[in-house]
């Protein structure tokens, strides 16, 4: 599959995502744990159904040391027993978020009030504005058609 639009020649693209990717850059420096941010970046991706987001953050999981059976089981993790309280609580805010189409209310105060039992505020901030950033990314490469299958850890960073 070729994309529709390559960003990293198109001059436009250019000095946008520049200043978009540097957003991403902070988020990464943030104090939100770094298993989190991957698992959160995976799981809106799946939602999303962002194949190229979805294959950049499986690897860099991966690459951070993250298992094959935590990376497995994002897709249903209210059934797993692998994820500890505080990363449930951010898959629900993260779930909520992604899918704020399908619920009038948005993140609702019992998804909120989980997620900040286990993060400070700094850190439900960074979450808050990862799970934008993700839906923004994932927008950004599905309506181009970016392919996946090709990311290596750390191309982007």
């Amino acid at each position: 599959m070729d994309a529709r639009l390559n960003y990293f020649t198109n001059p436009t693209a250019g000095k946008a995502l520049k200043h978009f990717m540097a957003a991403g850059r902070t988020l990464k420096e943030s104090p939100l744990p770094a298993a989190t941010q991957e698992l959160v970046a995976l799981r809106v991706s799946q939602i999303n159904g962002c194949a190229a987001c979805i294959d950049m953050h499986t690897k860099e999981a991966a690459a951070a040391g993250e298992t094959s059976v935590r990376l497995n089981l994002v897709a249903a993790w209210r059934e797993a027993t692998v994820f500890t309280e505080a990363e449930r609580a951010a898959l629900a805010l993260a779930e909520q978020g992604t899918r704020v189409a399908d619920a009038a209310d948005g993140v609702g105060d019992e998804v909120w009030e989980a997620a900040a039992r286990h993060y400070d505020e700094d850190q439900l901030t960074a979450l808050v504005l990862l799970v934008a950033f993700l839906n923004a990314v994932n927008r950004l490469n599905i309506i181009t058609r970016q392919p996946a299958g090709d990311y290596e850890p750390g191309q982007f960073h």
